[in-house]
């Protein structure tokens, strides 16, 4: 079986937000809590869910950014934390941000912007440093001349596409895109999702990819997988999930979808009640319990662990723990792990 570029073992990453005697902190929130996930080369994985679930958080500690509560990430079967030569580390794993306006320093040249991950890393010489800028502007659609512009000086869409150009400098082989295009229009959004797939179609990358909205993710996701409150509710192939979503959470999203066809208009809207719970207090059992529009009075104390429940999907829910016979204490295993037991 291949193995993964990317593995995150019962990932948990809490901040400390209260103390008690003698200063010991006393109460946490949990931005993330107990994540496992598997992202093989070549492929894109979608992380979706509502602001404040985790995403973020997630995608900055496997670029390294943030160090995980608990739980380990590993990159090429080998622990992140174990890399003593942290240069050699993130010469493979880049991000592409959220904001592309805070991304670029102002103050610097789009020619320094973008040699800058190379002059780190002493790769090659000045000559050969400039030759590789004017190669990455135009391979994201941007004239090589632009390079002696400022920032100030680009639209919104030119700067993600120089953040692109800078996360690309090092061949990096994952690329962890942030919400890159939540700050874009419509149309430039269009334009940045067609250039990341061109990019990986022709480089080999893998990217994992966060974005509130679902749509979002289905045309350059293989996978998606949902997040609920520091937790993956349910991780499917992008195909089936849109098909047949499973997870009451992940209908609810699938149900705000405008749709263009007449025809499926008429979709039940599933309205969510109340807003999501604080990461600081979530609640016990199944953290989308006072939410679910299903929910059981055994969902107020079991806590559901992803479970099969078609090929190629996992699934969070009470009510497919119950079809499975599974208890709730069952050891958890790692996403990839479970799909290769259906």
């Amino acid at each position: 079986m291949q193995q993964p570029l990317v593995s995150l073992k019962g990932i948990k990453k809490y901040f400390p937000i209260g103390s008690g005697l003698f200063g010991k902190k006393d109460s946490f929130v949990k931005a993330v809590d107990d994540v496992s996930l598997d992202l093989y080369p070549g492929e894109t994985v979608g992380l979706v869910g509502e602001s404040g679930c985790g995403k973020s958080t997630t995608g900055r500690m496997v670029v390294g950014l943030s160090k995980p509560t608990e739980g380990e990430i590993y990159f090429q079967g080998k622990k992140l934390s174990d890399y003593k030569n942290k240069k050699a580390l993130g010469k493979n794993l880049q991000m592409i941000f959220q904001d592309p306006y805070s991304s670029l320093n102002p103050r610097m040249k789009v020619e320094d912007i973008i040699a800058e991950p190379l002059v780190l890393h002493k790769v090659g010489t000045k000559l050969e440093r400039r030759k590789r800028v004017d190669e990455l502007l135009e391979r994201v659609g941007l004239d090589s001349y632009y390079g002696n512009r400022y920032p100030i000086e680009f639209s919104g869409g030119q700067r993600q596409r120089l953040g692109i150009a800078r996360a690309l400098a090092l061949e990096p082989k994952l690329i962890v895109c942030d919400e890159p295009v939540s700050a874009l229009d419509v149309s430039i959004q269009a334009q940045i999702l067609n250039l990341l797939k061109e990019i990986q179609n022709d480089l080999g990358l893998s990217y994992l990819f966060i974005a509130h909205g679902i749509q979002a993710v289905k045309h350059i996701s293989d996978k998606i997988a949902v997040m609920y409150l520091g937790k993956i509710v349910e991780f499917s192939d992008t195909g089936k999930l849109f098909e047949n979503p499973n997870h009451p959470y992940t209908k609810a999203l699938l149900s705000a979808v405008p749709q263009p066809d007449p025809k499926m208009r008429d979709r039940e809207r599933i309205l969510l009640k109340g807003d999501l719970p604080s990461p600081a207090n979530p609640p016990i059992g199944c953290s989308f319990h006072t939410r679910c529009p299903v929910a059981m009075e055994r969902c107020k104390s079991t806590t559901p662990i992803l479970l099969p429940t078609s090929a190629q999907s996992l699934t969070a829910c009470i009510l497919y723990e119950e079809s499975h016979g599974e208890k709730s204490n069952v050891k958890s295993e790692s996403i990839e792990e479970k799909l290769v037991m259906m």
